[in-house]
C-alpha cells in the first residue's frame, strides 16, 4: 500500500468532521480544479459494479455518466477498476480509446459528455479483485487534462479512500440508507426484490434488470422505481418448461 501524499491527509482531516464527507470532498475537488469538470465518486465491490455505492455525483454530467455505467455495465470507471490503472480519454470520438465501452460512449456523448478521466484507488484492498474507489472527471468538450488537475483529483480521491479506511461503509441492508445516492438506492432495492422473487444471485438479478431496461429503451433507475414502487413484474427468466416435472 503506497502512503498517501500529505495533501490527501490534510483534505481527509478537513472534511472528516462533516456529514457526508465523501460528497463534500467531491464538491471541493470540483471547485479546486483549474478546468471545468463534473466529479463522480464510485465505490465498487467488483469491476462490473454489481455491488456499487455512489458516494458523489457533483454536476449534471457526473450524475448522467455515473448512472449510465450502472445501467449498461460498461464504461471507463469499470475499465479503470478492471485494469487497476487510470483511464484518460480526452475525446469520446476516439474509436481506439472507447473500444472497451462503445455503447456507453455513444450515450455519454448524447448526454453532453465529450471527455472522461477516471482515477482508481486500490489501496487497502486486495488488488487481485480489482475493486475499490474511482474518482471520475467529466467534461463537456474534448481535450487533454493537465497534470495539475490530475494531481488535484488524485489527492481528493486518496482523501476519500483514507476516510473510508477509517470508517468503512456499512454492509448489507444498511448500505442503501447510509451511503447510496437516492437513484442507486432504488436500483439496489429492485435488484434485491428480483433476486428474491426469481431465486437469482444479485449479479443475475442486476443483469435481468439491465436487459429489460435496454429492451424497453428506458434507464435503469426509472425501471427500478417501477419495480419497487409500482410493483412492476419483469418477465420470468426461467426457460420454458423448467418448472415441469
Amino acid at each position: 500500500m503506497t502512503a498517501p501524499r500529505p495533501q490527501a491527509v490534510v483534505l481527509a482531516a478537513r472534511h472528516a468532521v462533516h456529514s457526508d464527507p465523501a460528497r463534500r470532498i467531491g464538491e471541493a475537488c470540483r471547485s479546486a480544479l483549474l478546468g471545468a469538470y463534473a466529479v463522480g465518486l464510485t465505490l465498487a465491490a467488483d469491476a462490473a459494479l454489481a455491488q456499487r455505492v455512489s458516494l458523489c455525483a457533483a454536476g449534471r454530467l457526473a450524475a448522467r455518466g455515473e448512472a449510465l455505467q450502472l445501467s449498461l455495465g460498461e464504461g471507463p470507471c469499470i475499465q479503470a477498476l478492471s485494469q487497476g490503472a487510470r483511464v484518460l480519454v480526452s475525446d469520446l470520438d476516439d474509436t481506439d480509446a472507447i473500444r472497451p465501452w462503445p455503447v456507453y460512449a455513444g450515450r455519454a456523448k448524447a448526454s453532453g459528455i465529450r471527455a472522461v478521466f477516471c482515477l482508481p484507488v486500490l489501496s487497502g484492498l486486495d488488488p487481485a479483485r480489482r475493486a475499490g474507489l474511482v474518482l471520475s472527471l467529466y467534461r463537456d468538450r474534448p481535450g487533454p487534462i493537465c497534470e495539475a488537475d490530475l494531481d488535484l483529483a488524485q489527492d481528493h480521491a486518496d482523501a476519500v479512500d483514507l476516510l473510508l479506511l477509517a470508517d468503512p461503509a456499512p454492509a448489507g441492508e444498511e448500505v442503501a440508507s447510509a451511503w447510496l445516492l437516492p437513484t442507486d438506492a432504488v436500483i439496489h432495492q429492485a435488484v434485491g426484490m428480483i433476486s428474491y422473487r426469481y431465486a437469482l444471485t444479485v449479479g443475475q438479478a442486476l443483469a435481468l434488470l439491465r436487459a429489460h431496461a435496454y429492451t424497453q429503451g428506458t434507464d435503469l433507475a426509472s425501471l427500478a422505481h417501477a419495480v419497487v414502487h409500482e410493483h412492476l413484474a419483469l418477465p420470468d427468466p426461467s426457460p420454458p418448461g423448467s418448472g415441469d416435472s
